[in-house]
């Protein structure tokens, strides 16, 4: 009950809706949502193919993520936005994994600065902790400088793709990099309905939604549906029987099956905008 009245405050709130960094910040005050995301189970990374990479932000600050050159033959590129717990291994293994599955390249951007947690109370102080401003400020320029080819290949498309915090971040990716983002995937994360979101934002959206997920709930994909309707942009939902973070694989409640099958989509969805 208390994460629906968070999101129902959120969504009345003011002439413009709180930004999809501070809506979903507002959840880390919820027990209940602190409880919905048990400490990652533990897991040992070796990077094969990627490597961790610096760049200027938009504020003149240093950003760093962990990026995946594409396939040879492949053009386009992804933004990958980690979950609540910080750029962990397991993003690090998801850019992987996109890449040997797709062939994309892969940058997942770091909005934590280097802060990573699997205690569920810290994590929801960091995602409360980002300033807006400078997350920003660095997938504005992680968007840019991938299509410049700063990180060794220039990409022709962009797609983005997040969960959680990261599918909010998603959205505010695509919408920053406007026409150079020319598809965005979020898994269970608050979109910004404001009309300057609308404005901006360019890309077709695959919004991936779990049905008993009490935060990211149907008057919020409601909601959204409406005013990606409004402003005549192209939304397809998914909706899944399952709860929030279903798809995230370091949850011990991770549930493969409609995992593979959100993700399936997703492929799908990229190679259809992103060719």
């Amino acid at each position: 009950m208390l994460g629906l009245l968070l999101v129902t405050s959120l969504l009345q709130s003011g002439s413009r809706q709180a930004s999809c960094c501070s809506g979903m910040a507002q959840f880390a005050n919820d027990p209940t949502f602190l409880e919905a995301h048990l400490s990652p189970v533990p897991f040992s990374f070796v990077a094969k193919s990627g490597h961790m990479v610096h760049w200027k932000a938009a504020d003149g600050k240093e950003a760093h993520g962990f990026y995946v050159a594409p396939k040879k033959g492949n053009k386009a590129s992804l933004i990958l936005v980690h979950e609540y717990w910080g750029l962990n291994d397991y993003m690090k293994r998801e850019a992987e994994r996109i890449n040997d599955k797709a062939g994309y390249g892969v940058l997942a951007v770091d909005l934590y600065d280097g802060k990573v947690t699997t205690d569920s109370k810290v994590a929801g102080e960091y995602m409360q902790g980002v300033n807006s401003t400078r997350a920003t400020a660095i997938v504005k320029t992680a968007v840019a400088d991938l299509k410049k080819g700063d990180f060794g290949a220039k990409a022709s498309k962009i797609g983005t793709i997040g969960f959680c915090f990261g599918g909010g971040w998603s959205f505010n990716s695509a919408v920053q990099g406007g026409r150079n983002v020319q598809a965005c995937v979020m898994f269970y994360g608050m979109p910004d309905t404001s009309a300057e979101a609308m404005a901006k934002l360019k890309a077709p959206v695959l919004m991936i939604h779990a049905k008993k997920d009490q935060w990211i709930n149907d008057d919020v994909v409601a909601k959204f549906s409406t005013a990606m309707a409004a402003s005549k942009h192209s939304l397809q939902v998914l909706h899944y029987d399952a709860y929030h973070a279903f798809a995230n694989p370091s949850n011990p409640h991770y549930d493969q099956k409609d995992a593979n099958d959100a993700m399936a989509h997703a492929y799908a969805f990229f190679r259809e905008h992103l060719k």
